[in-house]
């Protein structure tokens, strides 16, 4: 395995995450935020466990699910629940990376093939119990699924007399005497469990442990070292923080060299505060942390932009950025597609809420979703006619009345530009 995981395990009930599959205690009302929690301190996958009993407790499940696959950041991969092709198909349309099929139940046996051919074997995974589930189904398991999910560690070692996919490992708390022995074999893709679970806060020390014994984890592994950086008369670099979905310049500050360490180390924003003249972690007091997405350095090497994932807001005003007071200003058409298409999407969601008199999205709204449909359809077909005249111009407008339409269609179902782009993202 190229890079091994840490995978965090979230065991859905009731609508509440609890401790473990027979631990029923509950350890938190809002999985969603947990699933955040879990993102923001450098675990690389999820492993979502539904043990809903019921089909309307699978469909608030599911609810839950595509929240946490919306906001973690990191890949999802869900097991549980799982009776036919249906069930798969959810959990793929939810955002999940990958389905786990259970191989005690002869239903997700059954359904291995269908699901492999119609979603690809790299979105199907299997969760074992014994090796012999593995060894009695061998040429299905491989043929079309792409990872194994170990439920029980004493069946790992013989596992490893049979098995060729990457697979992902249970591991109990007081385990990190063996996690380097399991991690440095090429087989074990990952690690879950309590190890994972109970040791959120150590994930950035565990990956180092695996740095220094030369196994690669999705920790980050800086390119430019301190020592090539060029700094001010003061010993500092300045650093120019962006949000890293819309770019948006949040802030600038400056970083020493236990600042600008302890960002890598961490996956955290670090600054040095010259008027306090000492090391800071961004968010420390306020909660409004950053998380690291990407560091650059300039053609120059004296100026660093970083791309984080902000919490909360990046001012200590209380405003988003830092950068709101205004001293010129040219009015100009901002033609960024996607910003262009989310300020459409906007005023055609604030119709919704906010009816207008006369609004032809309102008139929309307000005869349907088939009417929506309709117009649609009409719009589709003019594009096809379009394209087939010479002048591209009608075609640009076509699209552009198709667009439109589309957006209230997303509107009227509450599907998002974000949504849309992390689907897109994902294939």
């Amino acid at each position: 395995m190229e890079h091994k995981s840490f995978v965090a395990c979230i065991y859905l009930y009731q609508e509440t995450a609890i401790a473990s599959l027979n631990n029923k205690d509950v350890i938190s009302e809002d999985p969603v935020e947990l699933a955040k929690h879990y993102s923001n301190n450098n675990v690389d996958q999820l492993l979502i466990f539904d043990l809903s009993k019921t089909d309307e407790e699978h469909d608030k499940a599911i609810d839950i699910i595509k929240h946490i696959c919306e906001v973690a950041e990191i890949p999802v991969m869900t097991a549980g629940n799982i009776k036919r092709f249906e069930d798969v198909k959810k959990l793929l349309y939810a955002g999940c990376a990958k389905a786990v099929l259970n191989y005690t139940k002869d239903s997700n046996i059954d359904i291995t093939k269908e699901c492999s051919e119609r979603f690809g074997k790299e979105k199907l995974a299997v969760a074992l119990t014994s090796a012999d589930q593995y060894k009695e189904n061998r040429d299905l398991i491989e043929d079309y699924t792409s990872e194994l999910i170990v439920m029980k560690e004493d069946i790992t070692t013989d596992l490893f007399q049979k098995a060729v996919l990457p697979m992902y490992i249970p591991l109990a708390t007081d385990a990190l005497d063996s996690l380097m022995e399991y991690l440095e074999k090429d087989i074990i893709a990952g690690v879950f469990g309590s190890i994972v679970n109970n040791n959120i806060s150590e994930i950035n020390g565990m990956k180092a442990l695996c740095k220094e014994r030369g196994i690669k984890t999705n920790g980050f592994d800086a390119k430019v070292t301190w020592s090539e950086l060029k700094l001010n008369s003061d010993g500092l670099i300045p650093c120019i923080v962006q949000d890293y979905k819309t770019n948006e310049v949040l802030m600038m500050a400056y970083m020493n060299e236990e600042a600008f360490e302890a960002t890598i180390r961490t996956g955290r924003m670090n600054y040095y505060s010259r008027s306090r003249n000492k090391q800071w972690l961004k968010g420390e007091e306020s909660g409004h942390f950053q998380y690291v997405k990407s560091l650059y350095t300039d053609c120059d090497n004296d100026t660093l932009l970083a791309k984080v994932s902000q919490i909360g807001v990046a001012c200590h005003t209380g405003a988003r950025s830092c950068f709101f007071n205004e001293i010129v200003k040219r009015d100009y058409i901002d033609t960024d597609p996607l910003k262009v298409l989310e300020n459409v999407y906007n005023v055609i969601q604030d119709r919704k809420v906010n009816p207008k008199e006369g609004s032809y999205t309102n008139y929309l709204f307000d005869k349907g979703l088939d009417k929506i449909l309709k117009k649609l359809g009409e719009e589709a077909t003019e594009i096809v006619i379009a394209a087939k005249n010479p002048n591209p111009e009608e075609v640009k407008y076509e699209i552009s009345d198709f667009l439109y339409h589309m957006m209230v269609l997303m509107a009227e179902k509450n599907v998002t530009w974000e949504q849309i782009l992390a689907e897109l993202s994902r294939r």
